[in-house]
Parts: structure tokens; C-alpha cells; sequence
């Protein structure tokens, strides 16, 4: 085994599969692994590379396979079914996760350190607290829209949903009144942490010189710096802003052929979270503009003029992502392109 070049290991809880091969594609060996062996293992091998798929644990995995020397590559599991043959185990999965690391145009997932997972955590968190909120807000609008309390969406208007309850010239059965106190308590719970939350966000986003300077940018905030910091990959990773606007799926989808182009819809196809907020950010923008008025001539006041707002708002996000590559990699503030152009 001391020609092994790559070593693919298909991760699990418990048992884990290890598939070695020689440079020329052909099988080393093949291991069952538990988790108490699976360092001492890779220790004894040469320095090689090692190639698992992105998922749960793959990161601290990542981690700690490094400090043994060897180069860990992630690869998104998507990019590893095609190297599958036939019936789906464990064993194939580690041969298909070797194969797909062996090709030269590979892509592979960056490994994130400790604080990139931990702040994700916090960003994920208060997503999900959000996402209840929202669910509890539903239910309770919903609930009391039987009986006639109607109000608009949005945790702003919850107020008057609570005076409803409350005031006794509205004729409604005390057991729903009762209910509907217990929505507005659990609301509150969420709507706490959430803050908190915000504000552990803003505090970090204060700290790096990063986040700092992605927040010069009109349309993005704390929330929005600290996940990109989060969840994407060090922006050297990509030769253009272009590749960085495509991993976030802010690009048509293409059907080209036949040396025809044939672009689509946005494609959706990358990092959901930070184009999420990219969007609402480019959203905002375009609020204050059309309240405000865009500066004639410059190219949001043309797209608004002859576009949907929604179809501004994504393209809006996608120069946003190219401009964001390009602080980043230049280690410069935000500088307006029509001003410049001036």
C-alpha cells in the first residue's frame, strides 16, 4: 500500500469504508473501518490524498485528517452518483467517491474551520427560530380568520390580532380567546432568541475587517456579511466574479447546442442561504430607489423602466455577487460603478 496516491472513504456514524488506489486507477485496498479506527488507520498511510463526500461531519473529519498531513478534498455528493456502478453499498460509494476525486476537473467543497461552523450554526438557528415564528403567526391568523379577525401578514401586525383578543366588544368564544394567548406566548419565545441572535451577528460582524468591508455595500447588512463569511468559500477559489455568481445559482440555466445559445430561468443550482439574502438585499435597494428615485441614466434607473421589479431584483443580486468577489479578492470598499464610470 505505499504506492496509494488516493484514498476514498465513504462516512457514516459508525462503520466507515476506505478505498485506496494507485495511480494508475488501480485498487489498493478496500477497508471497513470503525470510528475509533479510522486515524490510526490514515496515519499509517503515505501522504496522499483523501476524497469524501460533503455531508454531515465531513468537515471536522476534514480537519482532523489534516493535521495528519494528508490533502482532504470534499466532494458535493451529487458530483460522485455518476461514478456508482450498478448497486448502491458502501463499498462502491468508496470506490465511486476515489474515482470522482482522480478527475482533473473535479470540483471539491472548501473545508471550513471551526469558526465558519460555529457562526453557521448561529445563522442557521435563527433561520429555523424565524421559520416557527412564521409557522405560529400562520396558524394564529388562520385560527382567528374563522371568526372574522383578519390582519395582514408579518409579525408587525401581531398587535392587532392581540387587541382583538382582548377587547371584549368583539364576539368571540373565550376558548379561542384562551388559544389564541397561547399563540401570541409561544410567538414571544422565538421572537427573544431571535433577537439575541441579531445581535450576536451584529457583534461578530463588527470584529472581522471582511465583514466590515462587505457591509460598504448598499443592499447588504450584518446578516447577509456574516454569511457569506459562513458558508462560502475563500474567494480565491474563483478565477471571476462570474464562477462566484454561478456557485451561489444566480446564472441562466443553458440548453445550448448545436453552437446555439439558449438561456433560461435563474438556475437555483448553489448556496441557497447567501442568495437568499443577496435577493432581499437587491430587493431593498430597488424599495429605496423607486421611493427615492434611482440617478437617471445609471443602469438600475433603465432596468426598473423597462423590467418586473422581481427580474431587477435578481439581477441586481448577481452584480452584487460579482462585486462582492471582487472586494474580496481585491481588499477594497464598495465603490459605485456609475460614479465611477462618471
Amino acid at each position: 500500500m505505499n504506492n496509494v496516491t488516493i484514498i476514498g472513504i465513504d462516512l457514516a456514524k459508525h462503520v466507515f469504508h476506505a478505498h485506496g488506489a494507485h495511480i494508475d486507477g488501480s485498487v489498493a485496498f478496500r477497508k471497513r473501518l470503525t470510528r475509533a479506527q479510522m486515524l490510526p488507520f490514515l496515519s499509517a498511510q503515505p501522504r496522499c490524498m483523501v476524497v469524501m463526500e460533503a455531508c454531515a461531519s465531513a468537515h471536522e473529519w476534514g480537519r482532523a485528517i489534516q493535521q495528519l498531513g494528508h490533502d482532504v478534498r470534499l466532494i458535493p455528493p451529487s458530483y460522485v452518483k455518476p461514478y456508482v456502478k450498478r448497486q448502491k453499498n458502501d463499498t462502491a460509494d468508496a470506490e465511486a467517491i476515489a474515482e470522482a476525486g482522480s478527475r482533473p476537473t473535479m470540483r471539491f467543497v472548501a473545508v471550513k474551520t471551526e469558526e465558519q461552523q460555529a457562526r453557521s450554526m448561529v445563522f442557521r438557528t435563527r433561520d429555523l427560530l424565524v421559520r416557527q415564528r412564521t409557522q405560529l403567526i400562520n396558524a394564529l391568523r388562520g385560527h382567528l380568520a374563522e371568526h372574522g379577525l383578519v390582519a395582514p401578514q408579518g409579525p408587525a401586525h401581531l398587535k392587532t390580532l392581540a387587541k382583538a383578543l382582548d377587547a371584549t366588544d368583539v364576539a368571540m368564544p373565550q376558548l379561542v380567546r384562551d388559544i389564541g394567548r397561547t399563540y401570541l406566548e409561544q410567538i414571544e419565545h422565538p421572537n427573544s432568541k431571535i433577537a439575541d441572535l441579531e445581535k450576536t451577528l451584529r457583534r461578530e460582524a463588527q470584529f472581522g475587517e471582511e465583514t466590515r468591508r462587505l457591509q460598504t455595500m448598499p443592499g447588504i447588512g450584518p446578516i447577509t456579511a456574516m454569511a457569506v463569511e459562513a458558508f462560502a468559500p475563500p474567494m480565491q477559489t474563483f478565477k471571476r466574479g462570474r464562477d462566484f455568481a454561478a456557485w451561489l445559482g444566480l446564472v441562466p440555466v443553458q440548453h445550448s447546442t448545436g453552437g446555439k445559445q439558449r438561456l433560461g430561468r435563474t438556475s437555483k443550482m448553489g448556496q441557497r442561504d447567501i442568495r437568499r439574502l443577496l435577493i432581499i438585499g437587491a430587493m431593498a435597494v430597488i424599495r429605496w430607489a423607486s421611493r427615492r428615485g434611482a440617478r437617471p441614466g445609471s443602469w438600475l434607473s433603465r432596468m426598473m423602466e423597462r423590467k418586473p421589479l422581481m427580474l431587477v431584483a435578481v439581477a441586481l443580486a448577481n452584480k452584487m455577487a460579482r462585486a462582492i468577489w471582487a472586494m474580496q479578492t481585491k481588499k477594497e470598499d464598495y465603490r459605485d460603478p456609475d460614479l465611477a464610470a462618471a
